[in-house]
């Protein structure tokens, strides 16, 4: 039997790290926030004392609620925190080398019962799990940006995940109230597999010149009842990031439409990388 979850640490206190211990502490678990410094792993709690203060002033929460909710957070600089937790979500950077490296220190640390999760975008489960002698409990949790608002959590299985570590994460979602889906362990999982190449495609359309980029977003607001635009979407996400998702896909799959388009490449090396550098498809204040 599969010890119950009441212990949870989140890997990495940016956005999305310090947006899972955020619904993590609202849903009654114990957070243990790590980063490599203390003074990122406490800005990433005043982000989240910040977000829920506003909560308190639209009166969706009260006062002794955020009390209770920050208390239920730690910040970490210390990787061996790790043999308190259950559950261990990994949020940091998207790189192999750099996941691999903290699921093999995790690994060392962590007790025999603790699932090591993955929040990564596109990168391969599997592969993340053979850095471990525990690839059985090594298992994808994608949240969606952000975190707070987004209901949806990808769960995916690597090629040794057991159906006990996947029930585990599914009742985790479930008590964080997210909506999970089981999907398997492919280059973009579902959501980016059919996101990106749309995007792409999108940017194939200003790149030919068939339309700008206003009259593109328009079409899938207006036409297809997309609640934003693909390129608005595509600043907001960071064209870096679009471009890197892209490139997994093309090197995972091996096949031709999933090529970046060249505008794509072209704005991210001149730096204009949507919504966080002030510039990409649009202009940003």
């Amino acid at each position: 039997m599969s010890k119950k979850i009441e212990h949870i640490m989140v890997i990495g206190a940016g956005q999305m790290g310090a947006g899972i211990a955020q619904v993590a502490a609202m849903s009654g678990f114990t957070v243990t926030l790590h980063d490599v410094k203390m003074a990122m792993a406490e800005k990433g709690i005043e982000g989240i004392r910040k977000r829920l203060e506003r909560d308190v002033e639209k009166e969706r929460i009260s006062e002794s609620d955020l009390a209770r909710f920050m208390r239920q957070i730690q910040p970490s600089d210390q990787i061996g925190n790790a043999e308190k937790a259950d559950l261990i979500i990994e949020a940091a950077v998207e790189n192999m080398e750099v996941k691999k490296n903290i699921f093999a220190q995790l690994d060392g640390v962590a007790q025999k019962h603790t699932v090591l999760a993955t929040n990564t975008s596109s990168l391969p489960i599997t592969e993340l799990a053979a850095a471990t002698k525990r690839p059985e409990k090594v298992i994808g949790m994608h949240f969606m940006n952000p975190v707070p608002v987004m209901k949806l959590v990808e769960v995916i299985r690597g090629l040794q995940t057991s159906d006990a570590t996947f029930k585990t994460v599914e009742t985790v979602a479930k008590a964080m109230k997210k909506t999970s889906v089981e999907v398997n362990d492919f280059p973009g999982f579902v959501s980016n597999r059919v996101l990106m190449p749309m995007i792409n495609e999108a940017i194939f359309t200003v790149y030919e010149g068939v339309a700008t980029p206003e009259d593109v977003d328009q079409v899938m607001k207006l036409g297809m009842n997309h609640p934003m635009g693909p390129l608005t979407l595509a600043d907001f996400i960071g064209l870096d990031t679009c471009l890197y998702i892209m490139e997994v896909l093309h090197d995972g799959f091996g096949d031709d439409k999933y090529r970046p388009c060249p505008l794509l490449r072209k704005y991210v090396n001149a730096g204009w990388l949507g919504k966080k550098s002030g510039r990409g498809f649009y202009t940003y204040d």
